[in-house]
């Protein structure tokens, strides 16, 4: 039987022990993700993508080791990776982003052997670091041990995203184990029922005090006033969906929503995913085995399904009903006094964290006051898109966990689910998926006139992208041109009469240059680290327009829009934007024209290694142009991986001389110049610096 994944607390009164505890934990999430996957029959399963809108289960596989070392790497804490190409391919997964987006023609997977192999390297790598790190509790944002963790969450997170991928897998490519039995109980679906909830006043949000590790999104602050509301008894069971299929819910636009009848239509669905038609009727697809449909457990829907089950119910009834929103899911879960880690005892009081079943069960089993399942068994839908509390803050290491999220287009589901584990399984977790994603999630449904009220996450307030949002799109100062732009004519210039086919915009930031060298090359693709920036960069492309905040001075903050202009929006489709390691680049990012890297150079933990690689890149007679104000910071780039700046055998080294020697013989310096820009930091002050930029063309 798998064992139960509780979490560590971040307190403790025995530095010594805790280390221990938190060995215990690593090694028993790495051997419960590795259990998972022994329920692919081969190796060949490895391979086999079920699901368009993601990898083949290779990648996941790989990605959560090489998520360790990556992260490692960027705190600082190891300085030497493991094996650079394989934390390239497994860095960076998909985002359901559209129902058929993701091109697998680009991937050369390493085999089912060497990627075990490099789990193996990564456990030694992190038991390891767990022997010698200095313990210091509590543990804090700031601790090593934060990273740590954060691996540690994350694979558990891909535990369950993982499983839900293998109960897509066809069956004949999986098999059942011991360790991961299903529940044998099913009976007729019990007959649904709204109860009361009063109102109250609900306060949700952590603080940096918080007992256990939570994820950037659960942090700040939020109250709200929430009024009496009715709620389902019981979670939406497979028996009472299926009068929604079968009174024709499929088939009826008026339930569903617009984005919900683009994706029905485009998918052709006719019934929820883990349904297999049979005989007339349906049966159900659990983790590895097909059975006969368990009426009273939860169904599994995504948003979409859910919301038009919920419009045609109230549509049947004459009654106002929806999905509930976090506020009230929150005040469900007070009001039905759930216990919440560390107070469950022995056994978890609920469907959850693997401690009863690798399925579901029926929506019976557990009772919290007068309602069931209000954690567990299944996530439950809400109508919240997810959005930052008051307070919120991004964690330095990872920047891109929840920001992409923030768009709108990302509901929240609460309460987790049999297989949800350590953070997952808190009341305070806050997960989000596109709306027309799965997951094991199904939905109770409320009566309410209750309007949520968010916080906007419309306006970018974050300092570093916002304050790069104003220099590539906002208002110029001090009469010095706008820089990316001036960058991006100037390479345009540079390259007159020479193939215009695909440039390379690599440390693209927010994506003005990219933009304006589509004006030229058939072809740009952007890349930078932050993914922050890249995201802001894909709402431009995409949607024309960007918001974002300022500072004035002190809290007093200038709201801003920017607007693509119309010689850029004609072009937008020329432009691919990715979030990429400058220093550890894909094998697909290769055959430019043109690279250009604006003030990069000199923010780089590997300068040299960036252009070795990058020379490999450029077609013969293509052109490398770099501009930078040369600012060398050990903050960025160990001292000794310096291109210039420095004495070397008393004599001073400058980064041009260091560009000579490590470009020079395989291109030709050109030209350099001087280019002004400035940055706003707030209305009255202002950095003004002068890069200087380089333009080499390959021999």
């Amino acid at each position: 039987m798998i064992e139960p994944l509780r979490p560590p607390s971040l307190y403790g009164d025995n530095p010594e022990a805790k280390r221990e505890e938190i060995r215990h934990y690593f090694h028993t999430t790495f051997d419960t993700f590795e259990s998972l996957y022994s329920l692919l029959k081969s190796d060949d399963a490895f391979f086999h993508r079920p699901e368009p809108l993601r990898h083949p289960h290779i990648f996941y596989f790989g990605h959560t080791a090489v998520f360790f070392i990556n992260k490692l790497i960027l705190s600082k804490i190891i300085d030497r990776r493991i094996d650079p190409k394989l934390e390239s391919i497994f860095a960076v997964g998909v985002d359901e982003m559209s129902w058929d987006d993701l091109n697998e023609a680009h991937y050369d997977w390493p085999s089912v052997d060497a990627t075990r192999v490099y789990r193996d390297n990564v456990r030694e790598v992190v038991d390891a670091l767990i022997s010698s790190l200095p313990m210091e509790l509590p543990i804090t944002w700031e601790s090593p041990w934060w990273v740590i963790l954060m691996g540690i969450e994350h694979e558990r997170i891909h535990i369950e995203t993982s499983s839900v991928l293998i109960r897509q897998t066809d069956i004949s490519l999986v098999q059942p184990a011991p360790d991961w039995s299903l529940c044998m109980q099913s009976g007729s679906a019990p007959a649904n029922e709204l109860l009361p909830v009063p109102g109250g006043k609900i306060t949700i949000g952590k603080n940096r005090t918080d007992d256990y590790y939570g994820w950037d999104n659960e942090y700040g602050h939020h109250e709200a006033d929430i009024p009496a509301f009715k709620a389902s008894k019981y979670l939406v069971s497979n028996g009472e969906f299926m009068a929604f299929v079968e009174a024709g819910g499929y088939l009826t636009d008026r339930w569903w929503s617009e984005e919900g009848v683009a994706w029905r239509n485009f998918k052709q669905a006719k019934h929820p995913p883990f349904w297999l038609p049979s005989d007339g009727g349906y049966r159900y697809r659990a983790l590895t085995e097909i059975i006969e449909m368990p009426l009273d457990w939860p169904v599994d829907v995504n948003y979409h399904e859910a919301k038009a089950f919920c419009s045609w119910l109230g549509e049947k009834t004459a009654r106002k009903l929806r999905l509930p929103t976090e506020d009230e899911w929150v005040r469900l879960h007070e009001h039905c006094g759930v216990p919440d880690l560390p107070h469950w005892g022995e056994k978890a009081p609920a469907n959850i964290n693997l401690e009863h079943w690798a399925s579901a069960c029926s929506v019976k089993t557990f009772a919290h006051g007068d309602f069931h399942d209000v954690i567990g068994n299944v996530w439950q839908w809400t109508e919240t898109p997810i959005y930052p509390f008051e307070g919120f803050g991004i964690h330095p290491v990872y920047d891109d966990f929840t920001t992409p999220t923030y768009d709108g287009r990302h509901n929240l589901i609460k309460g987790g689910s049999f297989i949800s584990t350590g953070n997952e399984a808190l009341a305070s977790a806050r997960y989000a998926f596109r709306r027309h994603f799965f997951q094991h999630a199904g939905f109770r449904y409320v009566e309410s006139d209750y309007m949520e009220q968010i916080g906007s996450a419309t306006y970018e307030s974050d300092m570093q992208v916002s304050q790069y949002c104003e220099f590539g799109w906002g208002d110029t100062y001090f009469g010095v041109a706008n820089y990316p732009e001036t960058c991006a004519r100037i390479c345009i210039e540079a390259t007159a009469g020479k193939r215009r086919g695909h440039a390379l915009d690599i440390g693209c930031a927010i994506g003005r240059s990219t933009l304006e060298l589509a004006t030229a090359y058939e072809k740009v693709t952007g890349l930078d680290f932050s993914a922050r920036f890249i995201g802001m960069a894909e709402r431009m492309r995409t949607e024309g327009r960007i918001r974002y905040t300022i500072p004035t001075e002190g809290e007093l903050v200038e709201y801003k829009e920017a607007v693509l202009p119309g010689s850029l929006a004609g072009v937008a489709e020329r432009v691919d934007f990715w979030q990429a390691d400058a220093c550890n680049l894909k094998p697909i990012f290769s055959g430019y024209d043109l690279v250009f890297a604006g003030n990069l150079i000199d923010r780089l933990y590997d300068p040299a290694k960036f252009l070795k690689e990058i020379t490999e890149r450029i077609n013969d007679g293509g052109m490398l142009i770099l501009s930078s104000p040369y600012t060398w910071l050990e903050d960025f780039t160990p001292k000794e991986k310096w291109l210039g700046g420095f004495k070397k055998d008393g004599e001073p080294v400058t980064t041009l001389d260091g560009l000579r020697m490590h470009l020079e013989p395989a291109f030709r310096l050109v030209e350099t110049r001087d280019i002004e820009f400035v940055i706003r930091e707030t209305a009255r002050k202002f950095q003004h610096s002068v890069a200087q930029m380089t333009i080499w063309e390959k021999r």
